[in-house]
Order: C-alpha cells, then structure tokens, then sequence
C-alpha cells in the first residue's frame, strides 16, 4: 500500500485523480479513477495501439510480397517456356534443312552412279574397238604383205596391180578409225561429267555434315534444357517426401491407353536402318520430355496452391506445440475469409470433429489428402468433387482455438508433412 500510495503521489504530478460520477434519481455514485489506474490504462490502449500498427504492416508487406513472387514465378514459367518453342522450332527447321539437304545427296549419288554406269560402258566399248581395231589392224597387215606380195608377183609377171582390193582395204580403215575417235571422245565426255557429279557429291557432303553438326548442337540444348527443368520437379518430390520413380510409375498406370489399326511392317532393303547417334539423342530427349510430361500432370494433382487469398498472417508453424504435435500450419485472417481447396479431389468428410471444430478433408490423387479446420462455413458437401481454386469454406472460430484462423494439414499416405514444403516446392519451381 505505501509503494501503491507513494507512486500515485509521484504520478499525480502529471495524472491526477478523477472521478466518474454516475447519477440516478435519488442517489449519485462515482469511481475514483486513481494515477497509477490512468497510467495502466493509457499504457494498455498504447500498447493495443501500436500491436494494431505492426501487424497491419506485417499484413501488407505479406499480400505485397506474396503478389510479387506470384508474379515473378509467372513470368519465369512464359519463358523458360517461350525458350523451349524457340528451341523446338529451331530443331524443325534444322529437320527440315538436313532432310532437303539428304535428298539433294541422294539425287547427286544417283546422278554419280548414272554417270559411272556410263563411264563403265565406255570403256567396255572402248575396250571392245581396240580389240575390233587390233584385228582389223592384223587383218589390214596381213593384207598388205598379201599386197605387196602380190604387187611384187604381178610386177615380176608383168600384171596390173589389184586397184579395188586396196581402195576395199583403205575405205575399212577410215570406218574403223571413226569408230575410235568416237569412242575416245565419248569417254572424255563420261570422265569430265563424273568428275563434275564427284564434285557436287563432295559439295552435298559437306552441307550435310554442316547441317548434321548443327542438329546436334540444338539437340544438346535441348537435352540440357530439359534436363534442367527436370532437375528442379525431381527435387521438389523428394522435398515433400515422395519418392519420384513410384509417382512417375502411378502416373504412367493412370496414362498409358493405346490403340489403333495394326498394319503389316514394310522392311526396307537398303540398309539404313541402324539407329544413329542423333536418333538416340532424340530418343533420349523424348523420354525426358515424357518424364517431365508426367511430372506436371503429378503436380497438377498435387496440393501446392495457398488455401488462402486474401490477406492473412502465420500465426502457428508445422512441429511441436505446447509439448503436443501441430500438424499442420496456421494462418490468421477475419471471419468469413475465403478458404479454397489447394488440387483436385474428392470431399471425404465435412462436419464437425473434436478439436478441429468445422472441417474438411479432401481426398487427392498419389496418396495426398488435405484437411482444413476451425471453419465457421462448409459450401461442399460428401462426395463432392472440386478443382484446386474451388471456394470450399469460409474462415471462422470453431473447435480449440483462440480466434479467427485457419488450420491447413497435408497428409502423405495417411502420414502429417508440413504444408509449407508443398507451398515453397511450387515456389521454387514456378
């Protein structure tokens, strides 16, 4: 009492005391209101004063922040995928270049081997009039030694020489000499065509390997490219505690109907059927592309969007609390805040549970389910089927709890993870 007494006397310097009459008909009362009263109530509005200043501006850096990243995310996901259809053009087009470039090179092989074809009969002809000339020539040696023989005989016995069997022998000669300088030019005619046709070959050759050398090199970007944006989906899996080979495995049980009109195989002769290197690139980079194909239909089923929209605050995190088990996390907005359900699903319970007060479980795809509590509205009802962004509740107060919050679990094959793996893995990777 005296350290009471002392301190009003203190205070009353700056506080005095005041008094709250309260007047009725025949009677009139009034609260003393002492200093040191004044001073604990004027510290209790300051203090409720500027806890209201600091979390308004913990709300507003957060709403800013979050927009932000979303914005960010977006933007990075339009162009990772705008560089992916740059690459896959360029790829077409480098396609489109080395087939042309291969027709061309089969059309110069053909004409190579028309014009070989023609150089070889060429020289069968060629080697067919030197034999013809060689015994044509025999031929016209033996029969001028006849003639000289017989020139010389007629000349010792007194006789004309044979006039007509020379001008026979003479107008032999000048055909078969035709023959051969026909021959020689038409050969010169066959070198000098496959020598063109070689060159043109060698010219093909070249533009295709210059064309083949740059498929690869596009190839190799793609295969980078894809490969880096796998990298980041297998590590978000692992993150949230999912082993990335059993999801891909469920999802490709789930996507794997065929069918069609099965016609017979026609077998090609010509040998090229062997699989080249930048074939089994784009093998390669197929399966990765169908990996990562898988991995966003996994995503697209799992739960990585905010429960919440508007505005709220992280009151309580995932782990341990007051010595008991918090699985889940908390977020703190005003009655009636918007809830929305974070994948598709299945509704599997809604009503009222011990603890949680108003809840929702929702049954997902690959072994997840989400529960959302403390509701003060449920908008679905059992056996509903909702997509992620759907309106599911409203915020409230119900169940154990100190005000207006939502409680948001993830569960893994029955087992609590922390929401907030999910919430930054879909961060992280858009």
């Amino acid at each position: 009492m005296r350290i009471t007494h002392s301190l009003n006397s203190v205070l009353e310097r700056w506080l005095p005391e005041q008094r709250l009459f309260l007047k009725s008909d025949d009677t009139t009362r009034f609260v003393r209101l002492s200093p040191s009263t004044q001073l604990v109530a004027l510290g209790g509005t300051a203090v409720v004063f500027g806890w209201t200043i600091i979390a308004s501006s913990i709300l507003a850096i957060d709403a800013v922040t979050a927009h932000g990243t979303r914005d960010e995310s977006r933007r990075s996901q339009d162009a990772f995928e705008q560089r992916l259809t740059d690459l896959s053009t360029e790829r077409d087009n480098r396609a489109a270049e080395a087939a042309a470039a291969q027709n061309r090179f089969s059309v110069a092989l053909d004409q190579v081997s028309r014009m070989q074809s023609q150089l070889l009969e060429s020289e069968a002809r060629r080697r067919e009039l030197e034999t013809g000339l060689g015994v044509v020539q025999s031929s016209l040696q033996a029969a001028v030694k006849e003639r000289n023989d017989a020139v010389t005989r007629l000349t010792e016995a007194g006789e004309a020489a044979p006039v007509a069997r020379t001008a026979e022998l003479q107008a032999a000669l000048d055909i078969v000499s035709g023959e051969l300088s026909k021959s020689a030019t038409d050969r010169a005619d066959a070198v000098r065509l496959a020598a063109d046709a070689k060159r043109v070959a060698d010219a093909v050759t070249l533009e295709r390997d210059q064309i083949v050398a740059r498929n690869d090199e596009i190839l190799s970007q793609v295969e980078d490219a894809v490969s880096i944006s796998v990298k980041p989906l297998d590590q978000m899996f692992r993150s949230v505690g999912m082993n990335p080979d059993e999801v891909l495995s469920t999802i490709r049980k789930g996507y794997s109907g065929e069918g069609g009109p099965l016609n017979p195989i026609s077998y090609s002769s010509s040998g090229d059927a062997d699989i080249t290197q930048g074939e089994a690139k784009a093998n390669e980079i197929l399966i990765t592309l169908d990996q990562m194909n898988s991995y966003r239909i996994a995503v697209e089923k799992m739960p990585l969007a905010m429960p919440v929209k508007s505005a709220f605050r992280y009151t309580s995190p995932f782990g341990r609390r007051w010595g008991r088990a918090h699985e889940g996390i908390d977020m703190a907005a005003p009655v009636g805040t918007d809830i929305f359900a974070t994948a598709d699903g299945e509704v599997i319970f809604a009503g009222w549970q011990s603890g949680y007060g108003n809840l929702i479980k929702i049954r997902h795809e690959l072994g997840t389910e989400t529960r959302y509590g403390h509701l003060s509205k449920i908008k679905v009802k059992v056996g509903q089927k909702v997509s992620r962004g759907s309106l599911i509740a409203a915020m409230g107060n119900t169940g154990r709890s100190t005000g207006p919050h939502l409680h948001y679990e993830v569960r893994v094959n029955g087992r609590a993870v922390n929401p907030m793996t999910f919430i930054k893995a879909a961060q992280n990777v858009f």
